[in-house]
């Protein structure tokens, strides 16, 4: 069995301070044994603004966070899934949100662009307008092979969308990260729910590496990251707000037990209901 570590921040608007926070945080992943580590949406920067992002925005390949991410991946022997970094597109005023995976040896193996983007209203006091600065992600799924297994990539609001979890089964993906930042109404409503509905959906284990807090802007997240089993049960929790990493093993052999037992992923010949 392998070690991955979900890792939990309280992002500011401060992003020295963020990178950081993060290398520590992996730094103690590693020590402690995980193979793999993902990192929270918007782990570099959660401004008092929504368009500072905007402002940091790198070069796909090149930038400061990338090259920080890269020398942690390779100085800890790491794979590291770095939550959401921004990245310029072709819009001047807008980024993409990518989550991008680095080996262990520092190199950029790939990366998912979020694809559904949060512009909701909560109440007449509570509304996000993630469009305003940033450009939803046209990739097609995206799963890769790691030392932990077939790693396929999804942020936060995309888990509110089965099908992108039906195309990443469909490309083999037996682990799933999803960075978030949910908001305290809807994650207490529905993160775990979701979590552990998208882990059944697709007999895979998810792991969501969250905010939790509040931030500079005021803004406050939920937090509660978490490890879950393909039998949508919760490993392990990060269950106060603030900074923390929780752990779990990945047992592909008892996946691909719980698959065959219950084989809904299987392709069905429909004139005779007989898994094929």
């Amino acid at each position: 069995m392998k070690r991955v570590a979900a890792i939990q921040m309280c992002s500011t608007n401060n992003v020295e301070e963020n990178l950081s926070t993060a290398a520590t945080l992996i730094g103690q992943a590693a020590a402690e044994g995980a193979e793999l580590a993902v990192l929270p949406e918007m782990f570099v920067l959660l401004g008092c603004d929504s368009a500072e992002k905007v402002e940091i925005k790198e070069a796909a390949g090149s930038g400061k966070i990338q090259h920080f991410l890269s020398m942690l991946a390779a100085k800890h022997n790491i794979w590291i899934v770095a939550g959401t970094i921004p990245i310029a597109c072709r819009h001047p005023d807008k980024i993409r949100a990518a989550c991008i995976v680095f080996d262990n040896h520092g190199d950029q193996v790939a990366r998912y662009d979020k694809r559904h983007l949060f512009d909701v209203t909560l109440s007449e006091t509570e509304s996000y307008r993630e469009s305003d600065t940033t450009e939803a992600g046209d990739h097609i799924p995206v799963v890769i092979a790691t030392p932990v297994g077939k790693l396929g990539l999804c942020v936060c609001y995309d888990i509110r969308f089965p099908e992108i979890f039906a195309e990443l089964n469909a490309q083999g993906a037996e682990i799933i990260a999803i960075p978030c930042a949910f908001t305290v109404k809807t994650g207490e409503a529905h993160w775990e729910l979701l979590a552990r509905s998208r882990a059944i959906d697709t007999f895979s284990y998810i792991i969501g590496a969250c905010q939790g807090g509040t931030h500079s802007n005021g803004r406050k997240t939920h937090g509660h990251t978490m490890i879950v089993n393909p039998w949508g049960e919760v490993m392990a929790e990060v269950k106060n707000p603030g900074i923390g990493i929780t752990y779990a093993e990945i047992d592909l052999e008892r996946l691909y037990e719980i698959r065959k037992q219950i084989p809904v992923l299987s392709p069905v010949d429909p004139t005779h209901n007989e898994v094929v």
